[in-house]
């Protein structure tokens, strides 16, 4: 009885030290997933994103407090459990395809730099409507609306727009160009995320990002 409680308590303790909850380090990154709190419509993009504006940007960040460019649009889409990936280059293959001219709100927009050639995606966007898109911006340190005729070089460095949602939202496409990089996502009971009180830090993005 003695040796079956023994065994009861260091398989509880190995447990415990499993769940452990890794303390926060910039960049943290543990890729936290949200959980579905809503259906997935337009509507509903609009509240989540409302929810965001304002908020900081910290690089890997995926939300509650801080977000990065990818970091925001996984969030906002995952919480109405359409499953995109993380980062800006992998969100980037999955969807369907469209021209810029055909945007509609909810829409994202993938960035890389001017030069043409270039096909490296390093930034995102969601699309609002004549000209406007939502951003979690490194330059500007949080979340924000911006318009392409204010930011005309944004224009010059869309590398593909991409759709999830169909147009009467009753249909997700959730189809991918190129195999996906496997990423592990966690939850908020494993790992820490960045809060208010841990001041943002001093690069946006890091030396090693």
């Amino acid at each position: 009885m003695i040796k079956l409680f023994l065994s009861a308590g260091i398989i509880l303790l190995v447990l415990q030290g499993c769940a452990e909850k890794k303390p926060y380090h910039y960049p943290n990154y543990d890729i936290i997933k949200p959980k579905p709190v809503c259906t997935p419509n337009r509507k509903n993009i609009q509240a989540l994103l409302d929810s965001c504006l304002g908020k900081p940007y910290v690089w890997a960040e995926e939300g509650p407090n801080a977000f990065d460019c990818s970091g925001l649009t996984y969030n906002i889409y995952n919480k109405m459990g359409v499953d995109i990936p993380r980062t800006a280059s992998e969100q980037a293959k999955v969807g369907k395809r469209i021209a810029f001219k055909d945007l509609q709100y909810g829409d994202l927009i993938f960035f890389g730099s001017t030069n043409k050639r270039s096909r490296r995606i390093s930034h995102v966007g969601i699309y609002l409507g004549n000209g406007w898109f939502a951003e979690a911006s490194s330059k500007k340190r949080r979340v924000t609306l911006t318009n392409f005729r204010e930011e005309p070089k944004y224009m010059r460095r869309i590398k593909v727009c991409r759709r999830y949602l169909s147009l009467d939202e009753r249909k997700r496409y959730m189809n991918c160009d190129a195999p996906l990089k496997k990423m592990e996502e966690t939850s908020l009971r494993y790992t820490t995320p960045w809060t208010p009180d841990k001041g943002l830090p001093r690069r946006a993005v890091p030396r090693h990002g």
